[in-house]
């Protein structure tokens, strides 16, 4: 399994020039509190390889895998590429790293 490790610098570009979609894979109750601006809500407990496909199949950004701290993402992107979908790239710190720093947050 490829794992590619992003930290927040490297989120912030991707979405400030458009070449990044953020996956959350948090669970509903946790996206609806709080979430990085422009990500999409896709749950870990509900994972759906086939949805991760379609999401990602006519869109030219790279996909990244978000949770809370970078755990969950990493058995997100385990699934994804256990079902041979083309993502390699979490943010390994995810929302709390993300929050903590006092970045901008939807709900």
């Amino acid at each position: 399994m490829k794992v590619v490790d992003l930290d927040r610098d490297a989120v912030k570009r991707g979405l400030a020039d458009g070449s990044m979609l953020v996956i959350d894979v948090r669970e509903p109750h946790e996206y609806e509190a709080g979430h990085i601006p422009g990500a999409v809500p896709h749950p870990l407990s509900t994972f759906d390889t086939d949805a991760v496909a379609a999401l990602i199949r006519d869109d030219a950004r790279m996909p990244v895998f978000s949770c809370g701290s970078g755990v969950r993402s990493v058995h997100a992107l385990r699934a994804a590429q256990g079902a041979g979908l083309p993502i390699e790239a979490h943010y390994k710190g995810g929302f709390k790293d993300w929050y903590a720093a006092g970045e901008p947050v939807e709900s």
